[in-house]
């Protein structure tokens, strides 16, 4: 197998969700080394041996060794440039919704630009709405009517796809095309929240409900795509909302005041929801 470092894939994580089954940490260490991918993230995993899964996936140990633990999602995405999500769920929000193989274009064109991520569910529910809000792109594999597929058998699929779109696991990597990064998860989850509370501010949500609003910004903001200093001048504008309602409240002799993002508020509050 062709050392993955310098490839494109040397750039692709595989988060699991809260993984159930420890046979399936180790079926999908197996098939991240099939496929010369390195980086597995588990957040709230159930517990497993580490000796065990070398003994079910064999010659694994530059990938078990290197397995990281994380308690939120949010910390396992941080660095990601973009998060494709896999799952069978239908959703209302508008997400760009890719096969396996369009997904494997994609990614690899964003993994130019920084780390990118496979984020798959737990093997009872899948993956939640809250923990679906964090990816970029909705990822479907098509089957029958059947619809259940074996989480390791998932990350196979998506991995096959990932390294045959790279055409050949030692390809070095590309020269970043732009002149700014990519924004990062946790640029990105910045921006919304201040955005939430500046909407809040102005009582955007006293007849709108809040939760409906920031997923559709989701969507929005998913599908632009916006690089690095994109969104900090978005969330610098969100931000400047603020200030300048503070400063319109000063002049009047009224004390400034940190309104709280609307999905926070406690419940009863007028909101609009």
């Amino acid at each position: 197998m062709s050392d993955a470092s310098g490839s494109l894939l040397s750039q692709v994580r595989v988060v699991l969700f809260e993984p159930q089954d420890p046979i399936n940490i180790a079926a999908v260490v197996r098939a991240m080394k099939n496929m010369g991918v390195r980086d597995l993230r588990l957040v709230r995993p159930v517990p497993y041996d580490l000796n065990r899964v070398q003994q079910v996936a064999h010659d694994t140990a530059d990938i078990v060794e290197h397995i990281r633990h994380f308690d939120d999602l949010d910390a396992a995405l941080a660095d990601c440039v973009r998060v494709a999500a896999f799952s069978a769920r239908r959703r209302a929000a508008k997400w760009s919704r890719l096969d396996p193989r369009r997904m494997a274009s994609e990614l690899l064109e964003w993994a130019e630009r920084g780390p990118v991520a496979l984020l798959f569910g737990r093997e009872d529910h899948g993956l939640s709405n809250d923990a679906l809000d964090r990816a970029h792109l909705m990822v479907t594999i098509p089957t029958s009517t059947h619809a259940s597929i074996n989480l390791a058998q998932a990350v196979l699929v998506a991995l096959y796809e990932l390294h045959v779109t790279a055409g050949d696991a030692t390809r070095p990597m590309g020269r970043h095309r732009k002149h700014a990064p990519a924004a990062s998860a946790e640029q990105l989850e910045l921006t919304i929240a201040d955005t939430e509370r500046s909407l809040a501010a102005l009582d955007f949500f006293r007849t709108r409900n809040p939760e409906h609003v920031m997923r559709s910004m989701r969507s929005l903001l998913f599908r632009a795509a916006p690089d690095a200093r994109e969104i900090e001048l978005l969330r610098a504008m969100a931000i400047e909302v603020r200030r300048s309602l503070d400063r319109v409240r000063r002049q009047f002799g009224a004390p400034p005041s940190e309104t709280p993002p609307a999905s926070t508020r406690a419940a009863g509050d007028d909101d609009g929801a």
